[in-house]
């Protein structure tokens, strides 16, 4: 599609900064989509300025991430300490030092702001008013999809917050989902036009994640050669089920009790949201539930490190209860893996055909699944090959393509309204 050039984007992402560790915390997803986009738009002769919270004193103003892309690190309320719960307070602190920053550029120095999660959108809202450009929004995650699928022991996203997402589905210029069904979750929950969404599916680097000898990968992870590992990645919370996991292998060692000398169960991330008020569950569940001497738990690696433990699963586990896409489950995918994940959200688009979708989160029926493919060496082999073909439709490559679409599109519609309003 032709139209407008884009020379400059301002990426807004209030609550988690894009260099930030993946995996722990608050980031996530969200931040590889953010990191990654961001760097390819820079390829194409975008300049990209992302504008996040200071958590820090020693954070300097600026950080350049690479040609054609910064960080600006905004003051809003103390630098630590702060929980992603307690950061609507901080919105006018923050939006105040975006307005303080881009005082010192002239107008029409972006030609697009695009937020990430609703509490940037919320910013987002006043710099695309003050800036006079189109903002365009990715939710990420939604509270009206969430609550709708918590896990037990999990807390409701507050009202407040839902309130958030609906001004800010109203007020966007473009909002971008990550897939059909999250367009349609967008319609349904939160009555928005139909014509303002545009599916957009996040990306992997393929040239990070890709596949490679499995013996090697497990020689350089100190692993044995006949182990069986099953791999869970990404931050530690009731949302993310790494629970389910461990349930699962303490139901697989019942039913096949050989397994215990080769299990290895690997969960790689840290605690984050209601994580932080027990660190050590998962550690308790496994002594517990008698399986503490197969699991083992680490912290969020290196992207080459994580390719490395994709490589040597036997199975990776993606049991979220929700997630708006699934990068992992996609990155897994690249490098050969086995994938099974749960059967909600956008889980579906990014498995595919190319692995196995779990239904709800018993971990028997986990147990059962988990035992089909080590049990059928045949099947395995057939989605590992499967896996990289099905990825290679999610390169950033075909995503940042999108998004200049959505970009322009947005750019000549408010070019548009502005002509016609001044006639």
């Amino acid at each position: 599609m032709t139209g407008p050039d884009i020379g400059r984007v301002a990426m807004i992402s209030v609550h988690t900064s894009p260099l930030d560790q993946p995996g722990t915390g608050d980031a996530g997803g969200l931040n590889v989509y953010v990191v990654e986009s961001a760097l390819e738009l820079a390829r194409r002769g975008v300049e990209v300025e992302i504008f996040t919270r200071r958590t820090s004193a020693d954070q300097p103003a600026v950080v350049e991430m690479s040609r054609g892309v910064s960080v600006r690190h905004v003051d809003a309320g103390p630098y630590e300490g702060l929980l992603k719960e307690d950061l609507p307070g901080q919105l006018c602190a923050f939006a105040a030092g975006i307005m303080h920053e881009i005082a010192r550029v002239p107008p029409g120095h972006y030609d697009v702001a695009h937020s990430h999660y609703w509490l940037s959108g919320q910013v987002g809202w006043l710099v695309a008013e003050r800036w006079q450009v189109p903002l365009v929004h990715t939710m990420h995650t939604m509270a009206r999809v969430k609550n709708r699928t918590l896990a037990e022991d999990d807390v409701p996203e507050p009202q407040t917050r839902e309130i958030g997402e609906l001004q800010v589905v109203d007020i966007a210029d473009r909002l971008v989902a990550n897939t059909v069904r999250e367009e349609q979750e967008l319609i349904e929950y939160y009555d928005a036009a139909p014509e303002t969404i545009e599916v957009v599916p996040p990306g992997v680097d393929l040239e990070v994640f890709h596949p490679g000898a499995r013996d090697r990968a497990r020689a350089r992870l100190g692993l044995s050669e006949d182990a069986v590992v099953l791999l869970f990645v990404g931050r530690i919370q009731p949302l993310k089920a790494p629970d389910v996991l461990v349930r699962a292998a303490a139901e697989l060692l019942t039913r096949m009790p050989q397994l215990r000398e080769r299990l290895v169960v690997a969960v790689l991330g840290g605690a984050s949201g209601r994580g932080h008020a027990a660190p050590d569950e998962l550690q308790r569940l496994g002594e517990e539930l008698g399986v503490a001497d197969v699991l083992h738990v680490a912290p969020p690696t290196t992207r080459a490190g994580l390719a490395e433990w994709y490589r040597a699963a036997d199975v990776v586990t993606v049991p979220s209860y929700s997630e708006s896409f699934g990068l992992v489950a996609v990155e897994a995918q690249a490098c050969g893996a086995v994938v099974l994940a749960a059967d909600v959200g956008g889980l579906p688009t990014a498995v595919g055909s190319a692995g196995v979708l779990v239904r709800g989160h018993d971990p028997r029926v986990w147990a059962q699944e988990i035992a089909a493919v080590l049990q059928d060496p045949d099947r395995a082999e057939d989605l590992r090959s499967r896996g990289p073909a099905h990825a290679q439709a999610f390169g950033w490559s075909a995503t940042v393509d999108r998004l200049l679409e959505v970009y322009r599109e947005a750019v000549s519609e408010r070019r548009q309204t502005v002509v016609e309003a001044s006639r």
